[in-house]
């Protein structure tokens, strides 16, 4: 579960703002989403914002416009990046008018990472974490960095972990279809209408290499108020849950937060971390700095951030991990692939490995074959 979903009661209808402008060459995205709990199960979701109109503010003076690519998402021009020492402010406007600004947020510089260690931990996640129910084993990751001295510095960590993914399509009800009848190229799942009662569900090899990336969702942040100027040494920062005994390649990153961000995250933290409070209930909504332009009771969840990031990219061997690993596709699935029975040439096909922000047919930089 993302830390943010914790703190939203199921029963408000908000929304939620995703985003954290880097200074890394990578592609920067920011989500707008709003939280709702379907009327009749009371089960809570995200529906999307969409035709929204979004840009950053730089300096006051350049504004960068972020252009829709899949519904919610929002993304900044290929070329675009953050610069230390400079400010910047996301402002967006829903379609219906509704517009909304965060506070202007200075970028500010980051302690490089130092040494990394990964050690094979068997009990590494806790009850409510573990896959399926039953796999506890993970690498926990730990650094070293030091801390610059003279000035008040706050930090986060996260990181990415690539998988090789095996396969890469599964269709319920229905065939994976690599052209229709026509001949045209479709390469999609399609519905059986020739029998109701099919209810077979299958699941396809990748046709070419392809990565699962896989994402952090612990919160964890650090203040050098009683460490300032010092070494740091031996800081757990993540932990990478073992899904396979493959290697796999993990880049950490450590990047840097305002005093303001830091409190927000660590009151985040902090409430991910209890059951609800002394009465038992959900955590309270925690406001962001994102507020509605001409309603600013409106509460709005998430915080604008604005980072430089240290990172560096890690091959983890898992040779020293022990024990049974569910598999990349168990751990996601809950269960073993299945395989479509021969029928004939060319079934069952290959499925094609789609680029997006969870997978990728190009080999990450640092992979080793």
């Amino acid at each position: 579960m993302d830390p943010l979903e914790s703190t939203i009661n199921s029963s408000l209808n908000v929304l939620i703002v995703d985003v954290t402008i880097t200074d890394k060459a990578e592609t920067q995205v920011i989500r707008l989403n709003r939280s709702q709990a379907d009327r009749l199960t009371g089960r809570f979701g995200y529906v999307p914002v969409t035709k929204a109109n979004v840009q950053i503010v730089v300096d006051s003076v350049e504004v960068v416009i972020a252009e829709e690519t899949t519904d919610g998402r929002y993304q900044l021009p290929a070329d675009f990046k953050g610069k230390v020492g400079h400010v910047y402010q996301l402002k967006f406007t829903l379609a219906e008018g509704t517009r909304y600004e965060s506070t202007p947020e200075l970028l500010q510089p980051v302690a490089p990472i130092g040494q990394v260690r990964a050690l094979f931990n068997s009990a590494s996640l806790s009850s409510t974490e573990r896959l399926n129910n039953t796999y506890t084993a993970a690498h926990d990751f730990y650094v070293d960095f030091t801390d610059p001295a003279n000035q008040p510095n706050s930090y986060r960590w996260d990181w990415l972990d690539w998988e090789r993914q095996e396969w890469c399509r599964s269709c319920n009800r229905g065939f994976y279809q690599v052209k229709d009848e026509k001949g045209n190229l479709i390469e999609d799942c399609v519905s059986t209408n020739l029998n109701s009662s099919f209810t077979a569900s299958f699941d396809y090899h990748c046709r070419t290499a392809c990565w699962e990336i896989l994402y952090s969702h612990d919160l964890v942040v650090f203040d050098d108020q009683y460490s300032n100027g010092k070494q740091i040494k031996g800081l757990r920062i993540g932990r990478v849950p073992l899904y396979s005994k493959e290697p796999s390649l993990v880049e950490l990153r450590q990047s840097s937060l305002t005093k303001k961000a830091y409190d927000y995250l660590k009151r985040l933290m902090e409430d991910t971390q209890t059951t609800g409070g002394v009465a038992g209930g959900q955590p309270a909504l925690l406001v962001g700095n994102v507020h509605n332009v001409t309603e600013p009771n409106e509460a709005v969840v998430g915080y604008f951030t604005v980072s430089s990031v240290s990172s560096v990219r890690y091959w983890l061997t898992r040779s020293d991990a022990t024990g049974i690993a569910p598999g990349l596709f168990v751990a996601q699935n809950g269960h073993p692939p299945v395989d479509e029975p021969p029928s004939g040439r060319d079934r069952p096909p290959t499925a094609v490995c789609v680029s997006s922000d969870t997978r990728t047919p190009y080999k990450p930089e640092g992979w080793r074959d």
